[in-house]
């Protein structure tokens, strides 16, 4: 055994010795029987990009490749696309908020009930954009209590009416009922926001927009649109895991326009010791980035309309655009077909793909037929392109080109 150990130390030295990507935090407490979730930053990335993440028992050389990767044969799970939310940041680097499923998390805990060691492995990949080999970056994760050593996440948030009915009608100038939000989390500490309402002629938010602020890098932090505030809030949440957040009074709701109204919970990023991200030795920046309130997941919204409701318009806004392909590592051959697919997007509303180039310019805007999931890119996409990054994004639009829902911006790149 005292061999063995040394070998591996032997191993991870070597390894460590020739890695270049830097990550904050290196390792995390985690919630022992339900999901977590944990802001990464990454950095010293050079003409890399993520790929897929994975969690496992224990780790092998990568060789050829750099780093230590999961063992095929101890693997528990893959990061599932929906939570993926990794986003560039700084100089070279990059934010991962890693969410743990509860399955996950079980297999850790029943692995760690007959003996084996209670850590496992959180595994990133990032391949080169110019043929470099992969490079894969670890954390390791600590079972823990869902207490106060754990970082502050919300693990689900649902918006309610005092009524069993999803969507509200009402008529003009008659408030709605009161609401709240029932909220589940790991670990404690502040939980600071504002409650918002999105009005008739606003643009709706997007995916993006409905994400914790914690869950964004520092630069996009303030690209969040903002809407009319009804109320602030900012509570402490204790060990426990269970918060109803009232909402603030009804009267405060607008009702004087006949249209949808969406009421938005806007969570904050506040000061967590136990998840924080320290960016100094990184080489993207300097300084800590507050993570507490941080989700893997966009926050629901709560819908209510003044005047007849339009069933079209309530189906669709319901929605929640998912992209599947590409998938997360963007990376495309010149000269192949290139084939976007999404779902969400609403059985009663046009779709618009949209597809960025270089500096945010647009490329191409391509409007598809109500219940459209796929499209083939044109074969001139690559030279449109200016460079290799561009981004694409789904939209659900009515017939009068109001955008109803929107999918985030999702990175893509070519190589050659």
């Amino acid at each position: 055994m005292r061999r063995m150990a040394l070998t591996l130390a032997l191993i991870f030295a070597a390894t460590a010795a020739v890695a270049e990507i830097r990550r904050s935090p290196t390792g995390a407490n985690v919630n022992t029987q339900g999901a977590t979730t944990v802001f990464i930053s990454y950095g010293g990335l050079q003409n890399q990009i993520p790929a897929e993440a994975l969690w496992c028992a224990d780790l092998v050389p990568a060789a050829p490749d750099i780093g230590m990767k999961c063992n095929p044969s101890r693997t528990w799970g893959r990061l599932p696309l929906r939570y993926e939310l990794t986003r560039p940041s700084g100089a070279g680097g990059y934010t991962d908020i890693m969410t743990i499923p509860q399955n996950v998390a079980r297999r850790a805990y029943e692995s760690a009930a007959t003996g084996a060691t209670s850590s496992f492995f959180y595994v990133r990949r990032f391949v080169s954009t110019t043929g470099g080999p992969d490079e894969y970056v670890y954390i390791v994760c600590r079972l823990a209590g869902g207490g106060a050593s754990v970082p502050l996440a919300l693990t689900d948030v649902k918006l309610q009416f005092a009524t069993d009915r999803q969507v509200l009608s009402t008529r003009t100038g008659e408030a709605p009922p009161a609401f709240h939000a029932d909220i589940s989390y790991t670990g404690s500490g502040r939980l600071a926001g504002r409650w918002e309402v999105v009005v008739p002629g606003d643009e709706p938010p997007s995916a993006q927009d409905l994400l914790p602020e914690a869950s964004l890098p520092l630069e996009l932090r303030t690209s969040q649109k903002h809407y009319a505030q009804l109320a602030r809030f900012d509570v402490f949440l204790p060990p426990g895991g269970k918060h109803r957040l009232e909402g603030p009074k009804p009267e405060k709701l607008p009702v004087a326009v006949e249209g949808l109204y969406q009421v938005l919970l806007r969570v904050e990023a506040t000061n967590d010791k136990e998840g924080n991200s320290d960016l100094s030795g990184l080489g993207t920046g300097g300084g800590v980035v507050y993570t507490g309130g941080v989700a893997g997941f966009s926050l629901p919204a709560l819908r209510y309309y003044v005047g007849a409701a339009n069933p079209s318009l309530e189906t669709s806004a319901l929605q929640v655009i998912e992209q599947i392909a590409p998938t997360v590592d963007g990376r495309l051959k010149r000269g192949a077909p290139l084939e976007f697919h999404w779902k969400g997007a609403g059985a009663g509303a046009l779709v618009r793909l949209e597809i960025h180039g270089a500096a945010d310019a647009p490329v191409l805007d391509a409007v598809l037929d109500p219940g459209t999931e796929t499209y083939v890119a044109p074969s001139w996409l690559p030279e449109r392109v200016s460079g290799a990054d561009f981004t694409w994004r789904v939209v659900a639009i009515d017939s009068e080109g109001r955008v109803l829902q929107s999918s985030t911006w999702r990175a893509l790149h070519y190589v050659d």
